[in-house]
């Protein structure tokens, strides 16, 4: 373990827009019939910053919640009520310290709100377990990372949700990512052409429609359908894996209009999984966006609420832009990032 009182570790995670397959990364559809997922990272973040204390307590600050919470150093710390925080502390000092509580402060902020659907919370866990990783010097690669952010989400915590958001925040740019029986994941980076970057970054926006108020309910209905062998819900998830297929092969040629389709059938498909994944105030963006020269779109993330992506000819973006923010929505171009989460350290 790192021993110098004076340096502060510091990590960042990109997040990630979703931009086909998502969904087929859940429990039990992925182990059953293997899931797919398209997505690619974004110009922004989840930061974890770790500084060692030296009057045996721990301090947890989440400094883009406004919460902060300081406890008497310990292996476990079950008042902690930033839960994140707290199973990352736990994992990390079980797994990477033999147990031996470590006094610190731990600062996160995220770029982004709550329930954003862009995998916030998953981007935290991965900057969380990659600064832990420094501090104790661990050795654990970019999946090592992702797993153990996956496991300490949904195994120790109990969080509802899938597997592609951890690999995203880790491993960072481009990805069609696999996902198989017995946890095997597959990252494949994408050889985007600089054009097809360009056009496709030209052509998206992104829209906060509002918090996402149910994606835990969302994700538990469509965990259900997989359970109970719903026939329309297995219908949609496999529509949803072959989209990512056809999505990826379209992201390559660089071809705008072919994945503005697949955008279109994904979010019909992604509708009929459960219920509540649009909601009024998405369906009036969403009117609103093809009212005013958009050429597809659908939730990122698991939906209910969160950021509405789309994609439009880049001649007609500022006229789409001010139109949604003319709505009352916060909508904004994006940049996409090639890097996976960073950690390094500073002397205080």
């Amino acid at each position: 373990m790192t021993e110098n009182l004076h340096t502060t570790i510091r990590a960042r995670a990109p997040l990630r827009l979703g931009l086909a397959g998502g969904g087929t990364d859940l429990s039990p559809y992925c182990d059953e019939f293997g899931g797919a997922v398209l997505n690619t990272t974004i110009d922004r973040f989840a930061y974890a910053f770790i500084t060692p204390r030296e009057d045996g307590r721990v301090v947890f600050r989440a400094r883009d919640l406004g919460r902060e919470e300081a406890l008497a150093a310990a292996s476990q710390l079950p008042r902690a009520d930033l839960l994140l925080h707290r199973g990352v502390y736990e994992r990390m000092v079980a797994a990477h310290n033999a147990g031996r509580a470590v006094a610190a402060t731990i600062t996160t902020t995220v770029d982004a709100p709550m329930g954003s659907g862009l995998g916030s919370s998953s981007a935290l866990v991965v900057a969380l377990v990659d600064a832990f990783r420094v501090l104790f010097g661990a050795p654990l690669g970019q999946y090592d990372v992702a797993h153990l952010a996956f496991e300490i989400e949904r195994l120790d915590l109990g969080l509802a949700g899938g597997k592609q958001d951890q690999y995203a925040a880790a491993f960072g740019g481009t990805n069609f990512i696999e996902f198989l029986a017995k946890d095997r994941v597959i990252v494949n980076p994408l050889r985007v052409s600089d054009s097809a970057r360009n056009e496709l970054e030209s052509s998206l926006v992104i829209c906060f429609s509002g918090r996402s108020r149910d994606a835990a309910v969302i994700i538990e209905q469509q965990t259900a359908g997989i359970i109970d062998q719903s026939a329309r819900a297995l219908a949609a998830m496999n529509r949803l894996k072959a989209d990512a297929i056809e999505m990826k092969n379209a992201l390559l040629a660089g071809d705008i209009p072919a994945m503005a389709e697949i955008l279109s059938d994904s979010w019909r498909a992604k509708k009929l999984t459960a219920p509540g994944i649009s909601t009024d105030r998405i369906d009036q963006l969403y009117d609103i966006a093809l009212a005013n020269g958009a050429l597809a779109g659908k939730v990122s993330g698991a939906g209910g609420g969160g950021f509405v992506m789309f994609l439009v000819h880049p001649e007609d973006r500022l006229g789409l832009l001010d139109a949604l923010n003319a709505a009352g929505g916060i909508a904004g171009p994006v940049k996409f990032t090639e890097r996976g989460c960073e950690t390094w350290q500073v002397l205080r």
